[in-house]
């Protein structure tokens, strides 16, 4: 099949999953801090770790990796979508807050893809 058409299959799926996710948490949340976008990166973090555990224990295919990894973790997850929100915050003075957004998803991101690869 087609690397470009997995891709693209993976990232649409994942960016739905993102819409429903967000939707889901910010509907739940309240206050400036960007929920919904914070759950699925974290959400997208645990996943890609735990995807990249099974290729590599599995030995699974380069095509797997392109559905899952870079299609599906890539359209679920949104570094342009974290940067407008950090940006929104600065410039509407919750400093504290995107201080806080950008620290915890670095912080926790990448704990959260660490214990996935030590627990796989």
């Amino acid at each position: 099949m087609n690397h470009l058409l997995l891709i693209f299959v993976g990232g649409g799926v994942g960016s739905v999953l993102r819409y429903l996710v967000g939707r889901m948490v910010s509907g739940s949340c309240q206050g400036s801090f960007p929920w919904g976008t914070f759950t699925a990166n974290i959400i997208g973090c645990l996943l890609i770790g735990l995807i990249t555990a099974a290729i590599a224990r599995w030995h699974l295919t380069e095509e797997i990796r392109l559905l899952l990894v870079v299609g599906l973790c890539g359209g679920f997850t949104t570094f342009s979508t974290f940067s407008n929100e950090t940006f929104q915050l600065l410039s509407s003075d919750h400093v504290a807050t995107a201080l806080a957004y950008v620290a915890s998803s670095i912080v926790i991101g990448v704990t959260m893809t660490m214990i996935a690869i030590k627990l796989s």
